[in-house]
């Protein structure tokens, strides 16, 4: 509980209260003078004009009654000098203690006391015992989906901010948060840094290096997460103490050029899970176009498992009736050679050899062609600010300085021709806009787009990409990686990988029994026995005390296993 002195500081800190508080203190003083004035003229016009002779209290009496509006009517003027005195008296009091006064006491006491109480509600220190927690530098993009995470997962955290107000706001929506300024020793003291599992710094690089050499002081053995903006700035964090240096824009435009369709069929890898190997298998102009994930026979042919199917929209589940269409790209999971079998099949198959289109030069763009050439892949780029075409003009074969929206531009840039097309500017609603007039134009492309906020998520969808992407997902799935060991795995904005134990609700039913798919929407791609790790397994296989199950599916799925199955 806060204490009245601490709340009586906080109070008295307030810049506009020591402000105010003079001219209230002045009006009180005027209301306290015309009150005595009227007293005074009370007990004058009484007694030469009325005739009558009272008290000073009475005087005073008479005066607050009439300028409250009471009016007892117990003590009246019968001349009309005294009632021309009784309706000046009376609209005085109107304006002066119905009206003002209440304005002002609300407006120089009452406000700023509620904003000292607003503001002391956040605490400043968290309790000693705290332990395993995840400090939380600033809430920027990736905090509001990394807090949810954390709170599904049951790791605490908490949000660090210099301002209380805003501090306040913050733990009065729920979210655990602690006032101090982000570069003070004293923060990080009361931040319980030695005993957390991880400080995140996700300000500018400057910002973040100030907070890792002082959380250094603190706790030089607490991991840190970084995310760093500027290329050349991950060394100066890893000298500084950063632990891991998360360059998201250039992992996002590699994520994204590893998603594109190019030259040939072929797997597009997305991590490891132990032994296991996850990758896409984009089917347009492959044999897979047209047949049902049961009649592809890839499990008895590969050993390799289709897990969902991303199909311009939400990652749909692996229902063996589905059909896959010229846009399908099925999420596969097997062994590493199970994996390399089924490429080496793909390879046989020719998509398109024409240039990629990548639309937007910035620093994802940059980082996005830099991996295709990596690989070979021919690229064309669309870039409205000239001074970006000319540093970029090495990297790519081609390179057209102007506005993507010109039909003749993108039309000179190949759009008829290219077999994807790769939007990275950080304009969500330009990205919307470019994905509707792209997919028109070639309805043959695979069109992959980055996005800046998830609420636009559905949008792009329905303009019709194929693939999407946001910085705070990357950022996420990057930090909780880092939580949880693991490599970095990243399948898609809102579908993560998730283990958990067999629940005690589940132990001894088989697979089919469990019914997880058709409770959860989540798909099961593997299980997991001490150290063995069962990719191929039936329906009828037994739930056993202390496996493992590895899912795919969506936060909201994750939590509904949560609730179903404890």
């Amino acid at each position: 509980m806060k204490t009245i002195s601490t709340q009586l500081s906080h109070f008295l800190e307030n810049k506009e209260l020591r402000r105010n508080l003079p001219l209230l203190m002045k009006f009180i003083g005027l209301l306290v003078v015309v009150i005595i004035v009227f007293t005074v003229l009370f007990h004058f016009i009484m007694l030469y004009v009325e005739g009558e002779e009272h008290s000073w209290i009475t005087g005073l009496y008479w005066t607050l009654t009439v300028m409250s509006t009471l009016g007892f009517g117990d003590i009246t003027f019968q001349s009309d000098i005294g009632r021309a005195f009784s309706v000046v008296v009376l609209v005085t009091g109107i304006v002066m203690l119905l009206i003002v006064l209440p304005f002002a006491f609300i407006r120089f006491f009452y406000a700023p006391w509620l904003e000292a109480q607003i503001r002391t509600r956040a605490p400043r220190e968290l309790p000693p015992d705290t332990r395993g927690h995840v400090i939380i530098c600033a809430r920027d993009a990736i905090s509001p989906q990394l807090t949810e995470w954390l709170e599904r997962e049951d790791i605490p955290y908490v949000l660090i901010e210099p301002d209380p107000t805003t501090a306040s706001e913050w733990y009065i929506e729920g979210l655990s948060t602690l006032i101090g300024e982000i570069d003070s020793h004293q923060t990080y003291t009361n931040a319980r840094a030695n005993a957390a599992r991880l400080v995140v710094a996700n300000h500018d690089d400057i910002v973040n290096t100030n907070i890792t050499l002082t959380v250094r002081e603190v706790a030089p053995d607490v991991p840190i997460a970084a995310v760093s903006a500027d290329e050349n700035a991950v060394d100066i964090l890893e000298l500084s103490g950063v632990t891991h240096v998360l360059p998201l824009k250039r992992w996002l435009g590699e994520q994204l050029a590893n998603r594109i369709n190019a030259q040939r069929a072929g797997l597009h890898p997305l991590g490891e899970y132990g032994d296991l190997k996850i990758a896409e298998l984009p089917v347009h102009n492959t044999p897979l176009a047209g047949k049902t994930i049961r009649e592809t026979r890839l499990r008895e042919e590969t050993g390799v498992s289709i897990v969902g199917v991303w199909e311009r929209g939400p990652l749909q589940s692996a229902d063996p009736n589905r059909e896959l269409t010229e846009a399908s790209v099925p999420v596969v999971i097997g062994e590493e050679e199970q994996l390399e079998q089924l490429d080496s099949v793909l390879a046989n198959y020719d998509v398109n050899p024409n240039p990629v289109l990548v639309i937007g030069g910035g620093t994802v763009g940059e980082a996005a062609v830099r991996s295709l050439r990596k690989k070979n892949v021919p690229v064309h780029l669309v870039e409205r600010d000239s001074s970006r075409c000319k540093l970029l003009r090495e990297l790519c074969d081609q390179v057209y300085c102007g506005d993507a929206s010109d039909y003749s531009l993108l039309k000179e840039a190949g759009i008829d021709q290219a077999p994807s097309v790769l939007l990275t500017t950080n304009d969500d609603a330009v990205n919307i806009y470019l994905t509707s007039y792209c997919r028109r134009l070639n309805d043959e492309l695979r069109i992959v787009s980055r996005i800046t906020h998830g609420r636009n998520l559905e949008a792009m969808y329905r303009a019709g990409a194929d693939f999407v992407l946001s910085y705070a997902t990357l950022g996420v799935d990057a930090i909780t990686s880092i939580l949880r060991g693991k490599k970095l795995i990243v399948l898609g904005e809102g579908v993560d990988l998730f283990a958990r134990q067999v629940p005690p609700s589940l132990r001894g039913k088989t697979l089919a029994e469990s019914g997880i798919g058709a409770m959860t929407g989540m798909s099961v791609v593997a299980l997991k026995r001490d150290d063995e790790t069962i990719s191929r397994f039936s329906p009828s296989i037994e739930l056993e005390e202390g496996m493992e199950i590895l899912l795919i599916g969506s936060s909201e799925q994750a939590q509904r296993f949560n609730e179903l199955y404890g």
